[in-house]
């Protein structure tokens, strides 16, 4: 259960609270002064510790710098904390700020969390004080029982009048250090726990947490009844075998022998997949009276109400969607929100002055503002309308040229409220077309070349990235959402003194990770890495390609590496370097355009990530040498089965390597892939059940997405991928134009270590 949905509301003056071992909450203790309030939310409690989240709320005049105490009554002791500096003498506690929120403006606030320890019971303290200044702030009189947006949304359209079109300043900030334990701010989700029929029987699995890395077990009960004799201490997946389908299951954490709360009842995969039902939009016809329809494609995930559980945010794509290259209308892009059982939340339409196409919109999935609830972020133009019917800019502008091409008018950024629709922000979008020449051509193609991102740059909480351009002139945007409003960190320009070095590297899409392993993830920009202060990292010069893959492909070195194709006939086909420097440990000869290639641990007769691309024969080990026969597939990949080596995904199918010929796994039934030849999955990641992978196609006729999950048990036990920070950007990533699988930080293969601990607190 999501905190916020029981929160209990205390006065200083109130008889303090005990929080019962074993249950849920969050318990928010305001007391104060005049000039201050400060929010004591418990957010999990288990035998003998629990965790707290705290804001303290400015009333008075600004503050830079700033110190909450308190006292703990029952002997509580402060464990671990992020986003403060605590420190305690007895039951005195002192949290100061970091960094990045020394200032709190009047009626602004600051949060910070910690762990703590308890025995006996663990009331809330009874009052607080604000740089020595008791807070005496009244709480809300009503709490309501669906959280509100952070920001509401406005009760009239906004005005017609664009934002300015003057971009802020690009000096980027300073440098932080790195961030202290457990800072990075992940979703608090639930169990996921899914079962899907696996022969005469169900495999039921179910997500272990990032925060649960030692010391939990689980204990499954088909209805009333217990499956499992002990506790199950290894992978978090249970073969019930015999048992009738259609079996209801929950799974119970058992935590120092307690066990705890039951989860939510198990979504059902009866015939290995759950349909979620869509409603397709109605179709259309251009000025030029062509008719198109509507065909769902890319997908992303998001907790978008605050409840554990992932919704799902569609893309729709009209019939007549164009590659930048075509000229011609295309039909207005609409973006759906959906429940897991097909409820729909929300639809945005883009409207005629966005282009339609796998360059033009991608949009991202994620809880930007620390709130709980995830935000969904995408170029807009005048004509827009959010999912409360709100309007962006005019409604009457038609910007398109007699090409069907848009290169006039305003564009705008838009941040969503991820469970409304309702628009949160909008800004003028950076990097703005300007002349459209400079950008490789006039009439329109690369000028309109977007990739898109969500990158941990302060190596605590998320921004979004927004991009232009990659043939020639590349600019790259950082933006935060705080507060209920967009804010740009930083813009890096490759026509910027200094940058020149990154003209021309950027793929046809991007990946975020930390590649110099500081706490802080870069933008892996094609050939050219941008460091999290919107510096450039290092190029390696080799070009515009159409696939890359960051991850830590050679276990048997520090870092991770890249693997990246290429197009320019002058450069290597393919190349394997360091993520860190840039510098290209083995490379493969000029060929030409090397459309497409992979780098996955595939194949257990070879240590480490192996690598293969369209043009180049053989499967390359980490060095380099040819090891064997080459996939017959070079498109997505999958952990599909029960051990770590990962899995071929390409169309509608899941394939096993093998030296001599691939095993089909799976083959998707009344399905289709997205965009064209590339055969893409609508979106495959860990979205559900255990570490491995789910996968999601549209049905043939686009009125169902339908989630196919394992029926494969699995000895091998991983947290959830979706709370290691890398993979779980790359899930936001994974719809930039040409779609690429996701990789974590860490290696996942033949002979693995044990994963890393996540350095992450829930929000």
């Amino acid at each position: 259960m999501h905190p916020s949905r029981h929160r209990l509301i205390l006065l200083a003056a109130t008889t303090a609270a005990t929080v019962v071992a074993g249950t849920l909450g969050a318990v928010v203790a305001s007391a104060a002064a005049v000039g201050c309030r400060v929010d004591y939310q418990i957010t999990n409690q288990w035998q003998g510790g629990f965790g707290a989240n705290v804001t303290v709320t400015n009333l008075g005049d600004p503050v830079n710098g700033w110190a909450v105490t308190w006292s703990y009554a029952a002997g509580q002791q402060v464990t671990q904390a992020w986003n403060a500096a605590v420190t305690q003498s007895g039951a005195q506690v002192t949290a100061r700020n970091v960094d990045h929120n020394t200032a709190i403006a009047t009626n602004g606030s600051a949060s910070f969390g910690f762990n703590g320890s308890w025995t006996g019971s663990n009331p809330v303290p009874g009052s607080f004080a604000l740089n020595g200044a008791t807070c005496t702030g009244a709480p809300p009189t009503d709490e309501p029982t669906t959280p509100p947006p952070t920001t509401p949304p406005p009760t009239t359209p906004p005005p017609t009048t664009p934002p300015p079109t003057t971009p802020p300043p690009t000096t980027p900030p300073p440098t932080t250090p790195p961030p202290s334990a457990g800072v990075v701010q992940m979703e608090k989700l639930d169990r996921g726990l899914v079962s899907v029929r696996s022969g005469s029987g169900n495999l039921v699995s179910w997500r272990l947490l990032g925060t649960e890395t030692t010391g939990v077990e689980f204990n499954l009960y088909r209805g009333a009844t217990k499956v499992n004799t002990t506790p199950i201490t290894g992978a978090t997946n249970y073969l019930d075998s015999g048992a009738a389908a259609g079996s209801a299951y929950t799974v119970r954490a058992v935590v120092g022998g307690v066990e705890q709360a039951a989860s939510a009842p198990a979504l059902q995969f009866g015939a290995g997949y759950l349909d979620v039902p869509l409603q397709v939009p109605a179709g259309g016809t251009t000025p030029s009276g062509e008719n198109y329809s509507y065909s769902a494609n890319d997908a992303s995930v998001g907790d978008l109400n605050g409840d554990g559980s992932y919704e799902i945010v569609l893309k729709w794509d009209p019939s007549n969607a164009k590659d930048n290259s075509q000229s011609g209308y295309t039909g207005n892009v609409y973006v759906d929100a959906y429940t897991l059982t097909g409820t729909r939340l929300w639809r945005i339409d883009l409207g005629r002055n966005i282009r339609a196409g796998a360059h033009y919109t991608q949009f991202q999935v994620y809880d930007y503002d620390g709130d709980g609830r995830a935000e969904v972020a995408m170029k807009t133009a005048d004509g827009t309308r959010s999912g409360t019917g709100q309007l962006i800019g005019s409604s009457s502008a038609d910007h398109r040229n007699s090409s069907g091409y848009v290169l006039s008018g305003p564009e705008y950024l838009t941040m969503f409220n991820g469970q409304t629709g309702a628009i949160a922000s909008t800004v003028s979008y950076d990097p703005p077309r300007g002349t459209v020449s400079s950008w490789g051509d006039s009439y329109g193609n690369r000028v309109d070349r977007f990739l898109a991102g969500t990158a941990y740059l302060d190596g605590q909480r998320p921004s979004l990235i927004m991009a232009r351009g990659y043939y020639t002139r590349a600019v790259i945007a950082a933006w935060d959402f705080r507060n209920g409003t967009l804010t740009r960190r930083w813009t890096f320009d490759s026509n910027s003194s200094g940058n020149g070095a990154a003209a021309g590297q950027g793929n046809h899409q991007l990946s975020v990770a930390d590649v110099d392993a500081d706490g802080r993830q870069e933008i892996v920009y094609g050939a050219a890495t941008i460091d999290d202060n919107g510096r450039l990292l290092h190029s390696t010069g080799n070009g515009h390609g159409d696939a890359m893959h960051v991850g830590d492909l050679d276990p048997g070195r520090a870092g991770l590496e890249v693997f990246k194709v290429d197009e320019d006939a002058s450069k290597p086909s393919s190349y394997f370097a360091d993520a860190r420097t840039g510098q290209v440990l083995w490379s493969t000869p000029a060929s030409g355009d090397n459309g497409r290639g992979v780098s996955a641990d595939i194949w257990a007769g070879s240590p480490g990530a192996e690598s293969w691309s369209s043009a180049v024969a053989g499967l390359a080990n980490t060095r380099g040498q040819n090891v064997g026969r080459k996939p017959s597939s070079a498109n997505f990949l999958a952990w599909w089965d029960g051990d770590p080596v990962r899995e071929l995904l390409d169309g509608t199918k899941i394939d096993k390597y093998g030296t001599g010929g691939e095993t089909r796994l799976l083959d998707g039934s009344g399905v289709a892939s997205n965009n064209g030849t590339k055969s893409t999955p609508a979106l495959s990641g860990d979205i559900l059940g255990d570490w491995r992978e789910e996968v999601i196609w549209r049905t043939t006729d686009s009125r169902a997405l339908r989630i196919y999950s394992t029926p494969t048990p699995t000895s091998t036990r991983i947290y959830t991928l979706m709370h290691d920070p890398q993979y779980r950007v790359a899930i936001a990533w994974q719809n930039t134009a040409y779609n690429q699988p996701p990789h974590p930080g860490f290696f996942i293969g033949n002979g693995m270590n044990t994963p890393p601990t996540p350095d992450i607190h829930l929000r």
